[in-house]
């Protein structure tokens, strides 16, 4: 039981620190030196997306945001498969089976073929030019 207490014990330190730094700056906020000045009409001002806002909240907004959101969201997940997979496939010991090498190498093929298909479905539909 002693041996799992020690090998926990970097991450209690760490959790201590993150603490530490989250009700520091919570302090810090609400000291008067260090908050800003004066509030200001300008600086009361919701922002949003690097443009003031102006008009009604509820307007239409052009759906190619949208569809950009979604390719980012389609191509980051597929990195985030790729990182843990090329380090558990390459990895000299504690990877992969010797067994399954060849299945988990080939559904991986299959899902960045797929993943091709879909950026190039994408080009040519022009999902990529900005108007």
């Amino acid at each position: 039981m002693d041996q799992q207490v020690q090998s926990f014990f970097p991450v209690f330190i760490y959790l201590v620190v993150i603490a530490l730094i989250v009700v520091t700056t919570l302090i810090l906020a609400h000291l008067p030196r260090i908050k800003p000045g004066k509030e200001t009409r300008v600086k009361s001002m919701p922002y949003e997306s690097g443009m003031d806002p102006v008009g009604n909240a509820r307007q239409h907004f052009d759906v190619k945001f949208y569809l950009i959101a979604v390719l980012f969201l389609i191509f980051d997940v597929e990195l985030l498969f790729l990182y843990p997979w090329a380090v558990s496939m390459f990895a000299s010991e504690g990877g992969i089976p010797l067994e399954l090498r060849a299945l988990v190498f080939w559904s991986t093929i299959a899902f960045l073929s797929l993943a091709a298909i879909a950026y190039v479905y994408e080009w040519r539909r022009g999902g990529f030019r900005w108007r």
